[in-house]
């Protein structure tokens, strides 16, 4: 080995100090242009895809999949006994196999079998792609909430919302790319769901309380009563001026950046907003249709923002874990598919008769299923279950009346296809014409991604 001098070392390596001022100075005008531009302008897909539109409907808390859309007649014949197979347990302490208290019956042509509980859904259950053999990571609810929506369990990373905006922008400057509504306050680890983490704050989803139907209490302060519109703009530019003269000195903050953006976002709101969430505009048979619920007037609301051109919209059943249902799941289950069966069905109708079913990808489930058997004590209830759980995509470019995948005999865990997380998120960015291994932001030295590592498409979904 040839041993040199720190003097030999230095001459050698010294053009690279050079390379490292050019990379900072770029990085500074870079982030000037960024400045400049409006980060939700719409920008072109990696390749054409249908689906342009996305809406989550979120079923926090992990409903039954064995008790809506993966029916399993062993549970008949292992009521109340052990099951067979003793693998077929959580890491928690169960009881025995429990039936399910609803029947099942064959829908459409495809002759997908689907619960009484979303009997209405079912109609539509040919232009559906139930997937029954999702698979997460743990049984608790904040790190398999955090992995349906940001990608990861455990690290602070950006939504599904937030990196569909990045990539994609929206199509109306005068509302938010990414909304979210959820009545009645916050779900379980609240804002983390919608969060931008390193991306731009510009791209994290904007929360409406929908317990409230008035659009002045949905949308807080949407009008200004003390101040007309011109005057408000011309304070606003005011504003504008100084923030820009203290962006440029401060390198183009983005966390400033995005404060701006956010003035500029709710003064333009005024003009839009308030009409979107007026459900008055609407027709009494439309209004009918849907019904007059909370749910209904969300769903409304979300096919209100499609037309508008929001690009994402996630619709949570409601604050903290509705179908957690560890007892009266009964009860429970009935209640909530109640509130959510007509809503959903009219809502897909809805988007079908006005064309925009299409260029809309909707996604139904929660961050994990529930165990077929029941929790201890009693035949009541089911405990969390991560290793074997279903959710259903509709609309843009998916293949609809089939069933991908499949749990076992007694519906605990994924066995034929499994498909985790990461493959779904790789394949509802697929439909959105963008390449999940593409996707990409750069923070912290290496190229970020919804996916991380993981992710495969799931071609059977794709039509």
């Amino acid at each position: 080995m040839t041993l040199i001098s720190r003097r030999e070392a230095l001459l050698r390596s010294g053009t690279g100090f050079g390379s490292l001022a050019l990379a900072d100075l770029m990085i500074n005008e870079s982030n000037a242009e960024v400045g400049k531009m409006d980060p939700l302008a719409p920008k072109k897909s990696h390749y054409p895809s249908k689906a342009k539109h996305v809406v989550h409907l979120f079923m926090n808390g992990g409903p039954s999949q064995v008790d809506t859309f993966d029916p399993k007649p062993m549970l008949d014949k292992y009521h109340g006994k052990p099951l067979p197979d003793a693998n077929l347990r959580t890491e928690r302490k169960t009881g025995a196999a429990m039936r399910s208290p609803f029947k099942f019956k064959k829908h459409g042509q495809s002759g997908i079998e689907v619960s009484e509980l979303f009997e209405n859904t079912a109609m539509h259950v040919d232009d559906m792609c139930i997937i029954r053999s999702m698979h997460a990571d743990v049984p608790n609810h904040e790190p398999s909430l955090m992995l349906m929506n940001c990608g990861d369990g455990r690290l602070p990373r950006p939504s599904f919302g937030s990196w569909v905006t990045y990539g994609l922008g929206s199509e109306n400057k005068n509302l938010p790319g990414f909304v979210v509504m959820c009545p009645g306050g916050y779900p379980i680890v609240t804002t983390q769901n919608w969060r931008s983490s390193f991306l731009p704050g510009v791209f994290q989803g904007t929360y409406l309380d929908t317990k409230n139907s008035d659009p002045e209490k949905l949308v807080a302060f949407i009008r200004n009563s003390e101040m007309p519109i011109a005057r408000q703009r011309k304070q606003l530019d005011l504003v504008q001026l100084l923030n820009d003269q203290n962006l440029a000195s401060r390198n183009f903050d983005p966390q400033l950046e995005s404060r701006i953006r956010s003035f500029e976002l709710a003064f333009r709101m005024q003009s839009e907003a308030t009409d979107v969430f007026d459900l008055t505009k609407e027709t009494k048979s439309i209004r009918e249709l849907y019904g007059d619920t909370t749910n209904g007037r969300q769903l409304l609301y979300t096919r209100r923002l499609i037309e508008k051109g929001v690009r994402f919209i996630q619709v949570w059943s409601g604050a903290g874990q509705p179908w957690d249902n560890h007892d009266s799941l009964e009860k429970q289950h009935k209640k909530l598919a109640g509130d959510w069966d007509k809503p959903i069905a009219a809502f897909l109708l809805d988007l079908k008769q006005r064309g925009l079913f299409d260029s809309t990808l909707v996604l139904w489930g929660g961050e994990f299923g529930r165990t077929p058997v029941a929790e201890m004590p009693g035949l009541s209830g089911r405990d969390h279950n991560h290793y074997g759980f279903t959710c259903w995509l509709a609309g843009g470019g998916v293949k609809g009346g089939t069933v991908v995948g499949s749990t076992d005999e007694f519906g605990f865990k994924a066995e034929q296809n499994p498909v985790h997380v990461h493959d779904l998120h790789a394949t509802m960015l697929h439909l959105l014409g963008m390449d999940h291994e593409k996707l990409t932001y750069r923070y912290a030295g290496r190229d970020f991604r919804l996916t991380d590592v993981h992710g495969n498409l799931v071609k059977e979904i794709i039509a």
